[in-house]
């Protein structure tokens, strides 16, 4: 199963469409945190929001993770030692307020575990591939400095 999740504080329906069309062109399982429902979705499980709990038992169920470039589910996929693909929110296309998101997965990218979707057919070609390998906790050294780095910058400190 393939664990999505748009985040709580705002819909993510460019990435809600790409996951629908690729669960159902490939009969995937992707079930999808969607912070807004998305009209029209054929094979996404859609869950508008999920509590703490069911989303940690969804999470140690799911095979890979794919998300928002959120830092918490950064941590919550390195703790569960989940592939995680990120999917930023871009703010050119009104998505977010600034290219947090963006930056974040840059930072992130190559990183054992982490691999970063910057469009449609890599995110396609990442669920339809060879398995990927789980994120590590604690893997990087620079991982407390990026989340302090990112948190100032978004509170704007």
């Amino acid at each position: 199963m393939i664990l999505a999740t748009a985040g709580t504080q705002l819909p993510f329906p460019r990435m809600l469409r790409a996951l629908d069309r690729i669960a159902e062109k490939h009969g995937l399982r992707v079930v999808a945190q969607t912070c807004g429902n998305l009209a029209g979705a054929r094979a996404l499980e859609q869950r508008e929001f999920i509590e703490p709990q069911p989303f940690a038992e969804m999470l140690a169920q799911a095979d890979v993770v794919v998300s928002h470039a959120g830092i918490g589910t950064i941590l919550a996929a390195s703790r569960a030692r989940k592939p995680l693909i990120l999917y930023p929110r871009v703010a050119a296309l009104g998505e977010h307020r600034n290219e947090h998101q963006r930056a974040t997965a840059k930072a992130m990218a190559g990183r054992r575990g982490i691999h970063v979707a910057w469009d449609d057919a890599t995110l396609s070609a990442l669920l339809t591939g060879p398995a990927l390998a789980p994120l590590e906790p604690g893997h990087s050294p620079e991982l407390p400095g990026l989340i302090s780095a990112v948190s100032e910058f978004v509170s704007g400190r």
